[in-house]
C-alpha cells in the first residue's frame, strides 16, 4: 500500500508507533483506510509478523471489509470482540472450570432459562423476563457480579438481581456461557491468573480497535489487559457516532483512555471525503448541540452542492408516494443504479408501507437493520399455509406450519410420517389421509394429522368455489379465524407489545391481499385465489433473490446505516416522538438521538432529502405530528423547504406514474 496517497494526518496515524494512539475519526474521514494501511505498515515496514497483530471490530461485516483491504495478511487476526472471547474460552476452558464442549447460549436460550426460574420462584410475564435478561446483560457488561448486584441495587432491581444469581447457577450446571460471558469470562481470568495474562499479552505485539466509542466496560478492560505495559495499540473512534448506549456502550471510554494512558497521543481525522459542503455543514451544526469529549470540526474540499430538501407531507402513505415518485424520476433521468439510493428511518415499522409499494411496482430492494416485512415469521407462516393449499406436494411448507399453531405433533411422529410418505411416494399432506398410518402411529396422532390435512383440503375447496374478490377474502378471513392464529401469536410472542405488532402485521397482510384481489376485479381479470397465491410465492422467491443483488434500493434503520454511504439518501420521519424517539426524550437521552440523526445525515454523498409527516397513525388513530427539533438546529440557509401533496387519480396523474414505471422497467431490461 502506498501511504503517499493519504493526507498528512492519516499518514501520521499509520506510522506512529512510539506509544498508544487514539484516532478521532469523523464521519467519512477514511478510518478504515487508515486501519488497513497501518496493518500493512506494521507488517512491511516494522517487520511485525502478521499473526502477532490483532484487529478488533464489532461486526463480522466490518471484519471482512477490513480483511479485504489488507494484502499479504496470512495469519493476521481480524475478528469481533466476541469472536476473540470465544477463541479465548475454548483455549482456557479448563482454567475457567468449563468442559471442552461447553454450550453457548443465545438470547432465546437465556430467556428459556429465566422462564424456568420463574416457574420455580417469582412468576414473571414474557415482557418481564426480557427486561430481566436485558438488565443481566448490562450488569455483565459493567463487570457487576450477582453478589454486587444484590448489594448495590435499589428495591426496583432486587428481583432482577435474584434472577441473576439463579441464572448464573444454571449456566454453571449446564456448562454453558452466554453472549456477555464471551467478554466477561476472559477479563475475569486474565485478572486472576498472571501466567495466563502474560501468555496472551505475548501473543499480540500490536492491537487495533475499530469503532472504539462502542466499547463497554468489559471490552475496555479486555483491551487494557491484553496490551499490558507495552501499550502498543491504536484505537479509532468517533464520539459523535456513539449510538449504542442502550446496550452498555460507553463513549466515556475515550476520556478514560486519556487517564489510564498518560503517554496517549491523540490525532483527529477531520477531512471528510464523502459529503458535499451543505450536507457536511448541516451535520456539523446539528452535532454542535451535543457536548463533546474532544472537539473536532469536519471539513471538505468538495463544492457546496445542492441544498438539503426538507419536505412536509400529510401522512405515511403520501410519504411513500413522494419517495417513490422522486426516486423513480431521478433514477430514470440519470440512469443511476438503484443501489445508490438509501431510505433511512428510526424504527423498523417505518419500512412496511415502503416495502409494499416497492413490491407492487416490481422495484427490487433490500432491508438492513431489521426484518423485512415479508420475512417476518407470521407472514412466512401464512404464505406457507397458502403454498400448501395451492400445492399439496409442498413438503417444506407442510413442515413449517404443521405445529403453527401448536398441534402437539412431535418430531418422532413427523419422522414416521415422512418415512411412510416416502415409501408410498406421496406428499406429506396426502399421506395424512392414508389408512396405513394406523399401523405405525398411535390413534391420537393419526387423528391430529388427519384433522390438519382436512383443514387444508376444505379451505382449498371453499376458496376455489368463491366467485368474487369479497367472497374469497371472506373465506381467507374465516380460515385464519379457524386456525385461531391470532390467539397463538398472543401466547407465543415474547411480550404483549410484540404480540400486538405481529397481529398488526397479520392484518396489514390480509388487507394487502384484499387490495390485490380488488384490483384484479376492477380490471375485470379473473379473480382466483390461485393467482394471488402465485403472486405471494413469487414475492417470497424475489425476497430471497434480492439479498444477493447489488441492484436494489436500500432500506435500513439508522443504526444499521452507520459505516455506509450512498449517493442519494432519504431520511424519513423527522418528527418529535420518532426522531428524537419519545422514550429517549422521556429518559433524557436526547444526545444519543441527535447522534443518530447525525449518522443519518453523514451517510449522504450528493443528495439528501429529509421528510416529516403532519399526521401519523398511532394505536389505530390518526394523530397530529410536530417536526423534529433537529430540523431547527440546522441553519435555514442550508435547507430548501417543500410541501408534498399526494396526486389524485386523474388520467394525467396515472399516465405520469405509468411513464415513470415504464422508464424504470426499460432500464432494468424488463421492457
Amino acid at each position: 500500500m502506498n501511504i503517499g496517497l493519504l493526507n498528512s494526518v492519516q499518514q501520521e496515524a499509520v506510522t506512529y508507533f512510539e506509544g498508544p494512539l487514539l484516532v478521532l475519526a469523523g464521519a467519512g474521514s477514511g478510518k478504515t483506510r487508515v486501519i488497513a494501511h497501518k496493518i500493512q505498515y506494521l507488517i512491511e515496514s516494522l517487520n511485525i509478523p502478521a499473526h502477532k497483530i490483532l484487529a478488533l471490530t464489532f461486526t463480522n461485516k466490518a471484519a471482512k471489509e477490513m480483511a479485504k483491504r489488507v494484502q499479504h495478511s496470512k495469519g493476521l487476526q481480524i475478528c469481533t470482540f466476541h469472536r476473540l472471547g470465544l477463541t479465548f474460552i475454548k483455549k482456557e476452558h479448563e482454567a475457567l472450570g468449563l468442559k471442552q464442549n461447553f454450550t453457548l447460549f443465545d438470547e432465546e436460550d437465556g430467556i428459556t432459562q429465566l422462564r424456568a426460574i420463574a416457574d420455580e420462584q417469582t412468576p414473571l410475564t414474557q415482557e418481564g423476563l426480557i427486561k430481566v435478561k436485558s438488565q443481566i446483560s448490562l450488569w455483565k457488561g459493567a463487570q457487576c457480579s450477582p453478589e454486587q448486584a444484590m448489594l448495590d441495587s435499589g428495591p426496583d432491581l432486587q428481583l432482577a438481581a435474584l434472577y441473576y444469581q439463579a441464572y448464573q447457577a444454571r449456566l454453571k450446571i449446564y456448562h454453558a456461557v452466554d453472549f456477555d460471558d464471551l467478554i466477561g469470562l476472559p477479563v475475569d481470568l486474565l485478572r486472576r491468573c498472571p501466567e495466563i495474562k502474560d501468555r496472551w499479552q505475548d501473543k499480540f505485539r500490536y492491537i487495533l480497535v475499530d469503532e472504539y466509542q462502542d466499547t463497554n466496560e468489559n471490552q475496555y478492560q479486555l483491551l487494557k489487559l491484553l496490551t499490558g505495559v507495552r501499550e502498543a495499540f491504536t484505537a479509532v473512534g468517533d464520539d459523535d457516532q456513539a449510538i449504542y448506549a442502550w446496550r452498555g456502550a460507553k463513549a466515556e471510554n475515550i476520556q478514560t483512555l486519556k487517564i489510564d494512558y498518560p503517554r496517549l497521543k491523540i490525532l483527529k481525522l477531520e477531512q471528510n471525503y464523502r459529503s458535499m459542503g451543505n450536507i457536511l455543514q448541516a451535520a456539523n451544526a446539528l452535532i454542535a448541540h451535543n457536548p463533546h469529549l474532544v472537539s473536532k470540526n469536519l471539513w471538505s474540499d468538495k463544492s457546496q452542492g445542492e441544498k438539503i430538501r426538507v419536505v412536509e407531507i400529510d401522512s405515511e402513505q403520501d410519504e411513500t408516494q413522494f419517495i417513490l415518485e422522486d426516486l423513480l424520476s431521478h433514477q430514470s433521468s440519470t440512469q443511476a443504479k438503484l443501489g445508490e439510493y438509501a431510505i433511512l428511518y428510526r424504527m423498523n415499522h417505518q419500512s412496511r408501507s415502503l416495502e409494499q409499494a416497492l413490491r407492487l411496482r416490481g422495484i427490487p430492494y433490500q432491508v438492513s437493520g431489521g426484518t423485512s416485512f415479508f420475512a417476518r415469521a407470521e407472514i412466512k407462516d401464512l404464505i406457507a399455509y397458502f403454498r400448501l393449499v395451492f400445492n399439496p406436494e409442498d413438503d417444506s411448507a407442510f413442515f413449517r406450519i404443521i405445529n403453527v399453531p401448536k398441534r402437539e405433533i412431535g418430531p418422532a411422529t413427523l419422522e414416521k410420517l415422512s418415512e411412510y410418505a416416502k415409501s408410498r411416494n406421496l406428499s406429506l399432506l396426502h399421506a395424512c389421509f392414508e389408512m396405513g398410518l394406523n399401523h405405525i402411529l398411535p390413534p391420537n396422532m393419526v387423528k391430529r394429522l388427519f384433522e390438519f390435512a382436512k383443514l387444508i383440503e376444505q379451505f382449498e375447496q371453499e376458496a376455489n368455489t368463491a366467485e368474487s374478490d369479497k367472497e374469497i377474502m371472506d373465506k381467507i378471513k374465516a380460515f385464519i379465524l379457524e386456525l385461531d392464529y391470532a390467539t397463538w401469536l398472543n401466547q407465543s410472542a415474547q411480550s404483549p407489545e410484540a404480540a400486538k405488532k405481529k397481529i398488526e402485521n397479520l392484518q396489514f397482510f390480509v388487507d394487502w391481499m384484499a387490495r390485490i384481489l380488488k384490483k384484479q376485479a376492477d380490471n375485470q381479470d379473473e379473480v382466483t385465489l390461485k393467482d394471488v397465491l402465485n403472486k405471494m410465492m413469487l414475492l417470497d422467491i424475489l425476497d430471497n433473490q434480492q439479498k444477493n443483488s447489488a441492484e436494489t434500493v436500500n432500506l435500513m434503520t439508522l443504526h444499521a446505516a452507520k459505516g455506509l454511504e450512498f449517493n442519494r439518501v432519504y431520511l424519513i420521519g423527522l418528527e418529535e416522538d420518532l426522531l428524537p424517539h419519545k422514550n429517549s426524550v422521556a429518559d433524557n437521552k436526547i444526545e444519543e438521538e441527535r447522534r443518530l440523526a447525525y449518522v443519518g445525515l453523514t451517510r449522504a454523498i450528493q443528495h439528501l432529502t429529509l421528510t416529516y409527516n403532519t399526521s401519523r397513525m398511532q394505536h389505530g388513530q390518526r394523530t397530529e405530528r410536530e417536526p423534529s427539533r433537529f430540523l431547527d438546529e440546522i441553519p435555514s440557509e442550508l435547507l430548501q423547504r417543500e410541501s408534498f401533496k399526494a396526486m389524485g387519480s386523474s388520467p394525467s396523474d396515472q399516465a405520469y406514474v405509468r411513464s415513470k414505471l415504464a422508464d424504470l422497467k426499460a432500464l432494468l431490461g424488463q421492457g
